[in-house]
């Protein structure tokens, strides 16, 4: 089976600063990856590469049998990306938000009910404006939209970060579940013991590449 990721000397770039550089990995399908890395390692970058948000400039990268030299629009409907951005509407409510992605990227909108009672944003809170939910909240939203459309690769970017410890045992109830299901997982987090726990192994990035463990990572 070939791997879910698959990157030889991959160079992303922002003008001419490098993002990445020269970045050599192999994720299998069904693996959950913990990426870890100083600030500015790029860990973001990676996952953005990977769901075709970053163009790729030099080398090889391949994700769910994509090649993102060629085109990496066609990636986008089998990844889903939790950042720090939210990128939910404001205006709309959690449940029109979670319809309208479905729509997007053309599956069933029977999903978002069930989606949104999974995060605890049934009833009154689905009737309600993103823009005048807690950040908390949002957080919640953004992960139904996930959990809703059920990609074949999950970007988790920070993913505990604004969550409350329900909440926070929610989504590593969600990341195994993911795993029991054959989906492929990267995640990045600061909270380093607590991502090891749900990964089967740890990636190390160090000035856009991956690298041995070093003896002290921020």
């Amino acid at each position: 089976m070939a791997p879910a990721v698959r990157l030889r000397e991959a160079v992303a770039l922002a003008g001419r600063f490098p993002l990445l550089a020269g970045v050599s990995l192999e994720i299998d399908e069904g693996e959950v990856a913990h990426v870890r890395g100083p600030n500015g390692a790029g860990k973001t970058s990676l996952l953005r590469l990977c769901c075709g948000l970053v163009p790729l400039h030099s080398g090889e990268a391949s994700v769910l049998g994509h090649d993102l030299a060629i085109d990496r629009r066609a990636l986008r409907k089998h990844v889903g990306m939790l950042g720090h951005q939210s990128l939910l509407y404001e205006e709309l409510t959690v449940e029109e938000n979670l319809r309208y992605a479905l729509r997007s990227f053309g599956l069933e909108i029977e999903q978002a009910g069930p989606a949104a009672a999974r995060l605890g944003l049934a009833g009154r809170v689905s009737a309600t404006p993103v823009g005048r939910l807690s950040a908390g909240q949002r957080r919640r939203t953004a992960l139904a939209v996930l959990v809703a459309r059920d990609p074949r690769l999950w970007l988790l970017d920070e993913p505990h970060a604004g969550l409350d410890q329900e909440g926070r045992e929610l989504l590593d109830e969600l990341i195994a579940e993911s795993r029991a299901k054959g989906r492929t997982v990267l995640l990045c987090s600061h909270e380093h013991e607590h991502a090891a726990a749900l990964s089967d192994r740890t990636v190390w990035l160090a000035g856009g590449q991956v690298v041995e463990e070093p003896a002290s990572v921020a």
